[in-house]
């Protein structure tokens, strides 16, 4: 029954979403309603790169495990350290947005989105990490239109995470 409610609800949040044409507003188009939006902030929507809608294009990738997984447990560990650090490093110099763990176990390892406008520049961000490089971690990279207020992430993450990793 819940499958049902959800196939049928999603066409409908993807037509409010994204229009009759069922595609994604392109950026720097605005719709036909101009009128601005309660609490609406220019400023902040011009330094975090916002389109008229509040969103921009990142590239999202998929960490999927990869064909050399037969490290040893230090081995595994000391890639993952190395993982972790490139992840903090990407993040320091505003490239890298969001990224987290799948927790299931599965063949999807985690997310990245980037705050790119490529994927080829994507691709020479996920050459720099460790578990890529070590042929652990494959990426698979997608451009991914999403809130510019993602931007502002990592820095209210800083103020909720008690510890580092």
């Amino acid at each position: 029954m819940i499958r049902t409610w959800i196939f049928l609800l999603f066409p409908l949040l993807w037509l409010i979403a994204c229009g009759p044409t069922g595609q994604a507003p392109e950026q720097g188009t605005a719709s036909a309603d101009t009128s601005e939006a309660a609490g609406y902030n220019a400023e902040l929507a011009s330094e975090l790169g916002a389109d008229p809608y509040g969103m921009k294009q990142y590239v999202m990738a998929f960490l999927k495990a990869g064909p050399t997984r037969s490290q040893d447990s230090l081995e595994a560990a000391q890639l993952q350290r190395a993982h972790l650090d490139n992840i903090r490093r990407l993040a320091e110099e505003g490239k890298l947005v969001l990224a987290g763990p799948f927790m299931d176990g599965g063949e999807v390892r985690g997310i990245y989105v980037f705050d790119v406008r490529t994927v080829e520049e994507a691709q020479a961000l996920t050459a720099s990490d460790p578990s890529i490089q070590a042929g652990r971690l494959v990426m698979e990279l997608h451009p991914w239109y999403g809130s510019a207020a993602l931007m502002k992430l990592n820095a209210l993450h800083e103020s909720v995470a008690k510890e580092k990793f």
